[in-house]
């Protein structure tokens, strides 16, 4: 009985630490679970194809904060991407990551974040996924998730075309809110990688973001602008250091059950020592919560001609076709350069965290572009195609 005693003392003894941990502790787990299965025109050559996506968000996300005193805390979150199909598995913190300290002077942090340009486009995205089958974000703005400028010219993960970017290595300031209004700032480290040696006096060998924002939130409206630069994103060794950049504004209002938004956005890019490329976009959405679970949403595109002197364009899923071309040894402009697309769907929703989604989505390239596809289907193999996809969405928030 004795020994049954001591061995019921010291086991509550070594319980007590952990107890206190955990009464302690403000870690928190959250996430989002996603799935997508639709089919999706491919274009003039390609056979139609059936797939399944996890996009809009799909991630497990650890956050916490600790107090520190006289108003300061320190904060970490690390969020993963969650393929509940099994397909692309990825290392952790490959979303929304960073570590700082916040408190009166606002909140400063580190890691990989939405940069603020992005930020403040969201803000009038309305009406429309992000990504995935269903997703409006390619033409519009290039799309919108994981980039990394270091990487080098050329590489994957670079995006020149993004400028929805979820960024790497970022140094990242918020201002405390004013009013409703919130002011950020942002850039990301120009390490280049060993696979691409820094060698003095080499153009492009610091690729970096820079990017600074805005928002206004205050009841039913919000208002979004923001400005963003791709420092030195040409290929190394090129006659010159290339950058790019993009200029946006965005507003939504909500009056009763509808919520409208609108977005514009000019991209503008170096792709030669004297020859730019821009491009215009536009979004207009609305969300119409109909009645109890139902609701719709829709949202249309539109991408104006490019514009610039360029000979080449930008490539990636929403880049943006050459503004110029040389016809029998003669500089010409380049016309039917544009493209517009169309989404509508219908979404009921079971409870506040689970929902199912059943869309139709439209992108129309004109004549002389190949700007946009469906989701992450293979590219285009002629130009003045039309694309589109029918697909059905659930998503479960915990």
């Amino acid at each position: 009985m004795q020994k049954k005693m001591i061995a019921a003392a010291v086991a509550g003894a070594l319980a007590l630490p952990v107890t206190a941990i955990a009464q302690t502790s403000t870690v928190q787990i959250y996430g989002k679970i996603t799935y997508e299965y639709g089919v999706a025109d491919q274009g003039t050559g390609r056979s139609n194809v059936d797939f399944a996506d996890t996009p809009g968000g799909s991630a497990i996300g650890f956050r916490g904060e600790e107090k520190l005193g006289g108003g300061l805390s320190a904060w970490f979150q690390c969020e993963s991407s969650a393929d509940i199909r099994g397909f692309d598995q990825v290392g952790f913190c490959s979303r929304n990551s960073a570590v700082g300290f916040k408190g009166g002077f606002g909140n400063v942090f580190f890691g990989r974040w939405d940069t603020p340009l992005k930020r403040a486009m969201n803000v009038g995205t309305v009406g429309a996924e992000e990504t995935g089958i269903l997703g409006m974000s390619f033409l519009a703005f290039g799309g919108s998730g994981g980039s990394q400028a270091s990487i080098g010219s050329g590489g994957e993960g670079q995006q020149r075309q993004r400028f929805k970017r979820r960024e790497a290595g970022l140094v990242y300031y918020e201002t405390p809110n004013f009013g409703g209004f919130t002011g950020m700032a942002a850039f990301s480290s120009a390490q280049t990688p060993a696979d691409l040696p820094t060698v003095s006096g080499t153009t492009n060998d610091k690729p970096r973001v820079l990017s600074i924002a805005g928002t206004y939130t205050a009841g039913p409206l919000g208002i979004g602008i923001g400005y963003e630069k791709h420092d030195e994103f040409g290929a190394q060794g090129a006659p010159t250091d290339l950058d790019d950049h993009g200029f946006g504004i965005s507003a939504a209002y909500t009056w009763g059950p509808v919520k409208i938004g609108a977005t514009w956005l000019r991209r503008e890019f170096d792709t030669a020592p004297g020859r730019e490329l821009r491009a215009d976009t536009a979004t207009f959405g609305v969300d119409w919560a109909i009645a109890g679970p139902h609701s719709l949403q829709a949202q249309y595109t539109w991408a104006g001609d490019s514009k610039g002197n360029s000979l080449v364009g930008i490539g990636g899923n929403g880049g943006a076709s050459a503004s110029r071309a040389i016809v029998g040894g003669t500089e010409v402009s380049v016309s039917g350069t544009g493209a517009d697309a169309l989404s509508i769907a219908y979404s009921y929703a079971f409870s506040k965290r689970t929902r199912v989604k059943f869309g139709y989505v439209r992108y129309d390239n004109e004549s002389n572009t190949a700007r946009t596809r469906v989701g992450n289907t293979a590219a285009l193999l002629g130009a003045g195609q039309n694309v589109d996809a029918w697909a059905a969405h659930i998503s479960h928030a915990f």
